[in-house]
């Protein structure tokens, strides 16, 4: 299936006004396409305790995992600021376990820019299975 970019920030986009943010007030929305074709949305969700806060990226690879999907193809992730969204350090490494170097991410703002990367390029050293041998 070719990737539709713009339902995939579509989605993102609609999916981000549901993030629950009432301490830090910034949404984050993300949408993926895996390997069944299917799209799935996450959003971030806050938390009293901050450690237990879950990124929308996680969010949206953890629903798509626990409906049986095991690979991504491509994320958009999308915020409510003009600046770009970044990936945090735990989301990379989650990203890590189901995308490859070569499957396409998507930073967007709320001004519908965006920069397309491989996911080599957000996390050229990652740790993956194949370091477990």
């Amino acid at each position: 299936m070719e990737i539709n970019e713009q339902e995939l920030f579509d989605i993102a986009d609609r999916t981000m006004q549901n993030a629950y943010t009432p301490y830090s007030h910034y949404q984050v929305g993300a949408a993926i396409l895996c390997d069944d074709d299917k799209v799935y949305s996450g959003v971030n969700v806050e938390n009293a305790s901050f450690g237990l806060t879950n990124c929308a990226e996680r969010t949206a690879i953890f629903k798509a995992v626990s409906e049986g999907a095991k690979k991504v193809k491509a994320i958009v992730i999308t915020n409510g600021t003009e600046e770009m969204s970044k990936p945090c350090g735990a989301c990379r490494q989650v990203m890590s376990e189901f995308m490859g170097p070569d499957d396409i991410v998507f930073l967007a703002n709320n001004r519908n820019d965006y920069k397309k990367y491989t996911f080599k390029e957000i996390l050229p050293l990652a740790f993956s299975d194949e370091d477990m041998n």
